[in-house]
C-alpha cells in the first residue's frame, strides 16, 4: 500500500479511502488539529493557554503541537488525583515532555487541594458499604483545580486533550440520557457563558482519533503513558457506549465521525433557536464555602466533598 506521495503507508484512513506514509501522516495530524483550531477561533493572538497535561497520548500530542505552532505563552497543569502507580507513571511521561518541549509547568495533587485522593475517597465509602463512581468525583474535583488554577495563572483558554472518539461517546450518552444542556456544552468550543472566573475551555483535537494520536506519538517520539485504563474505571454507560460505536466503526469507518459532525448540526441549530449566536456574558454565583463559581449556592466540587466528610 502506497502513500499519494509514492512513498510506503503506514497508516489507511478507511472512511476517507487514503493511505499515508510517516511524513503525510504527521501533516495530515497537524492540518487537523490547525483546522479545528482556525475555524472555531480557539485561539487568538493574546490568549494564554492553560494546558491540562496527564500525560497520556492526548495531552501530550496537545501540548506538542501547541508548542510547535503558536507563539502564545503555554504553560501546562498536571493533576495528581492520588491513583497510585498510575498516576506517578503519567505524571513522569509528563514532565519529561515539559522539560523536552521546555514548557513551564505545575503539579498540583487532590490531597493538597483536598486533604484525600481518590483512592482514599474509595477506601472511605467501602468502609461504610458504599458503592460509588469514583469517575464522578475525579471529573469534578479535576475540573474545579484546572479551573482555578488556569485563572490564577492568568490564562485565557484551558486546552484539554478531548479526542474525536471521546466527543463522540459524551454526544450519544447526552442524547441517551436526555442531558439537554451536557449536549449544548460539546463542541470544540464548549460553554454557553462567558464570565471572568470560568477559563474557556477548547478542545483541538475533536477531529482526531485514539488510533491517530498514538500513531503521531509514536512517530514524533512524544513520550507518554499509554495503560489503557484507570484501575478505577468502572462498568459505565460511556464504557458501553465505547463498545458499541467501536463495533459500529470496525463495521463502518467514519462512524464515530459522523455521530460528532451531525451532533454538531443539532447543538448549533438549538443554540441559534435559543438566541446563542456566541457564549454570553453573564453573572454567575459564587460558591458560599470556597467562592467558586456555581450555578447553585455550593458548587459541585464542595457538595462531594460535604458528602466524605459526612462519612469520614
Amino acid at each position: 500500500m502506497l502513500c499519494k506521495c509514492g512513498r510506503e503507508a503506514i497508516y489507511e484512513r478507511r472512511n476517507e479511502g487514503k493511505a499515508y506514509c510517516k511524513k503525510c501522516f504527521t501533516k495530515f495530524v497537524e492540518k487537523n488539529v490547525k483546522r479545528v483550531i482556525g475555524k472555531n477561533k480557539l485561539i487568538e493572538k493574546d490568549d494564554i493557554i492553560a494546558v491540562g497535561l496527564s500525560g497520556g497520548k492526548d495531552s501530550s500530542l496537545l501540548l506538542y503541537i501547541l508548542k510547535k505552532f503558536f507563539k502564545n505563552k503555554i504553560f501546562a497543569i498536571i493533576i495528581d488525583e492520588g491513583i497510585g502507580e498510575y498516576r506517578e507513571k503519567s505524571i513522569e511521561k509528563g514532565i519529561m515532555l515539559c522539560k523536552t518541549l521546555n514548557v513551564e509547568y505545575k503539579i498540583i495533587s487532590f490531597k493538597e487541594y483536598f486533604g484525600l485522593g481518590i483512592s482514599d475517597i474509595v477506601k472511605i465509602f467501602n468502609k461504610k458499604g458504599i458503592q460509588i463512581k469514583p469517575c464522578t468525583f475525579c471529573g469534578v474535583l479535576r475540573r474545579y483545580i484546572l479551573n482555578k488554577e488556569a485563572r490564577k495563572k492568568g490564562a485565557t483558554k484551558l486546552a484539554v486533550g478531548i479526542n474525536l472518539d471521546d466527543e463522540a461517546e459524551s454526544a450519544l450518552m447526552n442524547f441517551i440520557r436526555g442531558d439537554t444542556e451536557k449536549f449544548l456544552k460539546l463542541g470544540a468550543l464548549p460553554g454557553l457563558i462567558k464570565n471572568k472566573y470560568l477559563i474557556q475551555r477548547i478542545k483541538p483535537l475533536v477531529n482526531l482519533s485514539s488510533e491517530e494520536i498514538i500513531l503521531y506519538n509514536k512517530i514524533n517520539k512524544i513520550p507518554f503513558y499509554n495503560k489503557k485504563k484507570c484501575p478505577y474505571a468502572i462498568d459505565s454507560v460511556r464504557l458501553t457506549i465505547r463498545k458499541i460505536l467501536s463495533e459500529l466503526e470496525e463495521k463502518y469507518p467514519g462512524t464515530k465521525y459522523q455521530v460528532i459532525s451531525f451532533s454538531e448540526k443539532i447543538r448549533k441549530a438549538a443554540l441559534k433557536g435559543l438566541g446563542y449566536k456566541e457564549a454570553k456574558n453573564i453573572e454567575i454565583n459564587m460558591c458560599k464555602k470556597c467562592k467558586e463559581p456555581t450555578s447553585g449556592e455550593i458548587c459541585k466540587a464542595c457538595e462531594l466533598l460535604e458528602r466524605i466528610r459526612a462519612l469520614g
